[in-house]
């Protein structure tokens, strides 16, 4: 079995509000200027679907910290470990996550960039890499190499139809999801 990973693979939701600075970049009364360093995060997502067309997402319930009572479904993936690759982390991500095992991942489909806090409540810009990957209908999903953290805010996994992704009245993330299956091809374009 692979070693315990460190809880930085799991996905957290952006700020509830992106942070605004006025036009000068200058606040408060004296004019300071407010300076945030993050801690960079590069990480690979990914975009897994079954023979049916369904996209594999988990959902996240937090109990305790700094995101506690958040919910939201997500994309399986997580943090670039040192020396890694973007494919060789969504790989690795795929086996831990997921329990699949797959020689070559598949491509890059999509990229973005987006500033959210992780359990510690530590504000994180992750640059996140999409991967899809395709998966057999009825695949099973396994939890046996998840980390202690994954044990205990990732409460359930679903796939979901195109359909049922747009009508969702619950928290996804990424929210462009389906826009990043359709630009890859991978689902019809909504109307």
């Amino acid at each position: 079995p692979p070693a315990q990973r460190v809880s930085s693979s799991t996905p957290f939701p952006p700020l509830a509000s992106p942070v605004r600075l006025p036009a000068s970049g200058r606040c408060g009364a004296r004019g300071s200027i407010l300076t945030l360093v993050m801690q960079k995060r590069p990480s690979s997502r990914l975009l897994v679907l079954n023979g049916e067309q369904h996209v594999l997402l988990f959902k996240f319930e937090h109990k305790r910290g700094p995101l506690a009572g958040q919910a939201f479904w997500a994309t399986p993936g997580g943090g670039v470990d040192e020396g890694e690759s973007f494919e060789d982390a969504a790989r690795r991500e795929l086996y831990e996550e997921v329990g699949m095992r797959v020689s070559e991942i598949g491509m890059q489909v999509a990229q973005r960039t987006a500033i959210f806090a992780m359990p510690t409540g530590e504000m994180v810009e992750a640059d996140e890499r999409y991967f899809l990957v395709r998966a057999e209908t009825g695949a099973a999903v396994s939890h046996e190499y998840w980390t202690e953290l994954e044990r205990e805010v990732m409460a359930a996994h679903r796939w979901w139809s195109p359909a049922e992704i747009q009508s969702a009245n619950e928290q996804i993330w990424p929210e462009d999801v389906s826009k990043m299956l359709i630009d890859a091809g991978a689902w019809p374009s909504i109307s």
